[in-house]
């Protein structure tokens, strides 16, 4: 069958384009039949995938970012109109800033590698999570992890990874807050917030590991959540942010991780969120959670 691509020239701030003829190149190199289809706007990657599963391409090829993947995962929701089944298949040439959901699964950052990887045809199962109505494939959240992110949409003259840790620190500055009431299957919470990270994978921002213990195929959404007092106590947790394993910020005083199927957030204010790093256009006071094992097919190595 013919696969679609799907291009989303903004990834990684427009270099996503520049990458693109290196993209095509490898494709074809590794002998993969396929049209392709170029975002113009926020937004029409849903579009373009949903047109394309309606016109019966596959697989579906995403070269771009996390947010790339999660508007493509929503696209392939929209189309089936039901999960009574995997999504997909979906193949990924990675051409984001961060690539965080490539990393947690493997998947080679090498064009010409990634490319050889589509035209295997190896297919593999995850999980896949959901936040109000709207889907995502590696992680979501609410207070400080999207408010670094508003943070670094308006950083213009550093890029890469780099931005990512300044956004970061400017926004530990500004010492958001919010009071909270969190229920999951099996617990609660009520207090302040300035954590609230949900995780079907273990890294987000290319630097951070916000769910640390997240696992794509273990049939559960990794929420972790907490508060620092002060600004201190935030800048001592960003460098343990970034720890995998042991010696994670998720040890620290005031800090928590849980594992649970379903998740019900109320805010006292309301907060900005995302989901696989693409930011909801307002922010917002409540938030429900819920995870789909085993429903988004994803070719692999």
């Amino acid at each position: 069958m013919t696969a679609r691509v799907i291009l989303n020239p903004y990834s990684n701030r427009w270099n996503a384009k520049a990458r693109w003829s290196d993209a095509e190149t490898a494709l074809k190199a590794a002998g993969l039949d396929f049209e392709t289809a170029v975002s113009e706007r926020k937004g029409q990657i849903t579009d373009l995938v949903e047109q394309a599963v309606k016109e019966k391409f596959s697989p579906i090829i995403i070269a771009g970012g996390d947010g790339s993947i999660g508007d493509a995962v929503n696209g392939l929701t929209r189309a089936v109109g039901s999960l009574k089944k995997p999504l997909g298949p979906l193949g990924i040439m990675p051409l984001g800033s961060a690539n965080d959901l490539v990393d947690n699964l493997g998947i080679p950052r090498d064009l010409n590698a990634a490319a050889q990887v589509i035209a295997a045809g190896k297919t593999g199962l995850i999980d896949l999570g959901k936040c109000n109505a709207r889907y995502f494939a590696n992680n979501s959240a609410a207070g400080l992890e999207p408010y670094v992110t508003v943070k670094q949409e308006r950083i213009q003259w550093i890029k890469g990874l780099g931005r990512y840790l300044l956004s970061a620190v400017l926004a530990i500055m500004d010492r958001p807050e919010w009071q909270g009431e969190v229920k999951w299957d099996g617990g609660s919470y009520t207090g302040p917030l300035t954590l609230v990270s949900v995780g079907n994978g273990p890294r987000t921002g290319g630097l951070f590991f916000m769910t640390p213990h997240a696992d794509l195929r273990d049939g559960k959404l990794t929420f972790a959540y907490g508060h620092r007092k002060t600004r201190l106590g935030m800048l001592q947790a960003l460098p343990r942010a970034m720890k995998p394993g042991p010696g994670s910020y998720i040890e620290m005083e005031g800090m928590y991780e849980v594992f649970c199927t379903r998740l019900s957030i109320h805010l006292d204010k309301p907060s900005p969120a995302h989901t696989d790093g693409e930011l909801f256009p307002e922010w917002i006071k409540d938030f429900e959670y819920e995870i789909f094992p085993q429903m988004l097919e994803l070719i692999l190595p």
